[in-house]
């Protein structure tokens, strides 16, 4: 039976019972490569969008940074909900229709979730706005090499297969978009599985494949700063 199409709310609703306990590899290595990169978060204001059931926000969190989620999922963010630490911290907002003032935040992060977005440029030029001079804009999603290999965004459910609608943004459309919006590259890396991802590939009884997901980039992130 072919997986069942479905669109980013509607597959994140479905989702969302299972989603923090489904071995999920490039969460793992998303988590992995922000930690490296961004560095301690400690003090910062800092906004997630598209948090999900809030696995960044809990780790900023126990660093010390004062953060907030928002997303457009009501489930996703019940599942944040029932984490202790987040309660307070969560709110149901699109992402280019940022709740917040201009220029509160230090550090404004999108993980795994542009690519839902029809409208990109949209979703960048908010986090902009709401970004303090000489804070960051972050954005991690699937690498277009993974796309271009075939890579799905699909999940199971009970006995079904889903898979989520989205959009492929090129690296030269986010980039346009940040240049529109007074952003300035700092960094840009390519992201593939590492032995840490391996060991979930092995539990999933995966491990035969590994190698040759290995072998394509899973990640790209692109750190920008508001000028």
């Amino acid at each position: 039976m072919p997986p069942l199409l479905v669109s980013p709310i509607e597959g994140h609703r479905i989702w969302s019972a299972s989603y923090d306990d489904d071995p999920n590899p490039l969460l793992a290595l998303g988590m992995r490569v922000l930690s490296e990169r961004l560095g301690p978060v400690h003090g910062l204001r800092v906004i997630d969008v598209a948090c999900g059931t809030g696995r960044w926000m809990s780790a900023a969190l126990s660093d010390g940074a004062n953060t907030i989620g928002i997303d457009l999922c009501d489930e996703m963010l019940a599942a944040a909900a029932r984490k202790p630490a987040l309660k307070g911290c969560l709110a149901l907002a699109q992402a280019d229709q940022l709740p917040f003032a201009n220029g509160g935040a230090d550090l404004v992060l999108c993980s795994f979730a542009m690519s839902y977005f029809p409208s990109a440029s949209g979703a960048i030029a908010e986090m902009a706005r709401v970004t303090r001079r000489g804070g960051r804009v972050v954005v991690a999603d699937l690498h277009p090499g993974a796309n271009e290999a075939g890579w799905k965004r699909a999940f199971r459910s009970n006995d079904s297969v889903y898979e989520i609608e989205h959009h492929s943004h090129s690296v030269a459309y986010l980039e346009a978009a940040a240049e529109q919006a007074a952003l300035e590259q700092v960094w840009q890396t390519d992201a593939h599985f590492g032995a840490p991802e391996r060991e979930i590939f092995q539990k999933a009884g995966k491990d035969s494949v590994f190698a040759q997901a290995s072998s394509i980039p899973a990640l790209s992130v692109i750190c920008w700063k508001k000028l």
